[in-house]
């Protein structure tokens, strides 16, 4: 990824939605690509990599799979806006091309002759694939997917000037639990002041939770300390919370958190474990070694 931030309107951060997490790997790999208070071509393909995944802590075995997997399971989810005249609900993605890891062979075998050439690019022209030319020319599998953003969905993710929130991709790099995804985002959205109070009945909304878990000792338990222990455990950010009562019920969450030190146990721990490793950890910078701390399988 040549951009590690990933910039969105705050309606999208609020918005109700139920993704997987390499759902939501695929949709915050593509946002980082997007050019920053730049005008974009709503019709932009981004491309998903091997390398995209594996850096948020999807094992290179099954990596490939899993982008195909999501890719496919994504194209059928919405997200809900909750706009002044009602709710506005559309689709993440208008298209997904998967990459055919044999397909410039395929192609030499049905276009042996260089005068086919343009047999072969108006193929590409008439599916609106030109740009995946290069992708395949240069031998590159470790393009798995292609995306599209839903057009209805564009205006949301560029060219914001207010109410948006950004967080670097690595935040999040080795996060396995959905729900550590939305409650980091809604935590960023709110990252100069270090708190946030949600009610409990927004927070089951934007999660889409529906009947899950309607018991607060569930939610609490289920939802909101899986979270937060894994935001606690790897992201740079600590936190802390609380559920508030209003009369006899538990009503709203308070949720404060600050930005770690510098990560001096994550180095000593890293010394002590191999000392082969410590003339590497020494001219690491913080942000790689965060990276090696929560993505074990790097050493």
């Amino acid at each position: 990824m040549s951009n590690d931030l990933v910039v969105m309107d705050n309606a999208v951060i609020n918005a109700a939605y139920e993704l997987s997490v390499n759902e939501q790997r695929l949709i915050l790999s593509a946002i980082a690509q997007i050019p920053k208070n730049e005008p974009v071509d709503a019709k932009h393909a981004y491309c998903i990599t091997r390398d995209d995944f594996i850096r948020l802590g999807v094992h290179p075995d099954t990596v490939a799979r899993e982008i195909r997997t999501a890719s496919k399971d994504l194209m059928k989810k919405s997200l809900f806006i909750d706009t002044e005249v009602g709710e506005l609900e559309f689709h993440w993605l208008s298209e997904v091309l998967r990459y055919d890891k044999n397909a410039e062979e395929k192609l030499k075998a049905k276009y042996p002759n260089p005068e086919d050439y343009n047999k072969y690019i108006q193929m590409l022209r008439a599916y609106n694939l030109i740009d995946s030319f290069a992708p395949l020319r240069n031998d590159d599998d470790n393009v798995v997917v292609r995306l599209v953003f839903n057009e209805r969905i564009v205006p949301f993710l560029s060219e914001l000037r207010k109410n948006f929130t950004q967080f670097s991709i690595e935040d999040v790099a080795g996060f396995s639990s959905s729900y550590s995804m939305r409650i980091y985002q809604t935590m960023m959205q709110f990252k100069s002041t270090g708190y946030r109070k949600i009610k409990l009945a927004d927070l089951r909304y934007m999660l889409a939770l529906g009947n899950k878990y309607k018991a607060t000792k569930d939610l609490k338990v289920r939802v909101i300390q899986t979270a937060i222990d894994e935001i606690n455990d790897k992201s740079p950010y600590t936190v802390k919370y609380e559920m508030i009562k209003t009369g006899r019920k538990f009503t709203h969450i308070e949720l404060k958190f600050k930005k770690k030190t510098k990560d001096k146990a994550i180095k000593n721990a890293l010394r002590n474990s191999n000392n082969v490793y410590m003339s590497t950890v020494e001219g690491l910078s913080d942000k790689q070694i965060g990276r090696i701390a929560r993505n074990q399988q790097f050493i």
